[in-house]
């Protein structure tokens, strides 16, 4: 059965850091983009980063960009997303999912799908 699986989440101070892990089992992520997402209580689900297929471009979203990194590993069938300098705004439930390649320079976010079931991420002193 195809899914995938997002750890690494918890509890970090203000300016603290955090990896996220998506692990894919059932297929090969490094054929697909895929995409970061969160959701903060009360609010709609955003992407946040994104990287592509093929040539593993990246995008960032305008309020993580500089602090938040993604990568692949393909050997472990695993995307990270490193995320640096935390904000109690980066307070959300993180959500990654698979998407298609994508051109010219903006992460597709509403075309990606088959979501894993999160991991909560809580930034607080």
């Amino acid at each position: 059965q195809a899914q995938l699986v997002e750890s690494g989440g918890g509890l970090v101070q203000p300016g603290g850091s955090l990896r996220l892990s998506c692990a894919a089992s059932g297929f090969t992520l490094e054929y697909y983009a895929i995409g970061w997402f969160r959701q903060a209580p009360g609010k709609e689900r955003e992407g946040v980063s994104c990287i592509n297929s093929g040539d593993d471009s990246t995008y960032y979203t305008a309020s993580v960009e500089g602090r938040f990194t993604i990568s692949r590993d393909n050997a472990k069938n695993t995307v990270y997303l490193q995320m640096t300098s935390l904000k109690p705004e980066d307070t959300a439930v993180y959500y990654c999912a698979t998407g298609p390649y994508w051109s010219g320079g903006y992460c597709p976010f509403p075309r990606f799908g088959s979501w894993g079931q999160g991991t909560q991420v809580t930034v607080s002193s």
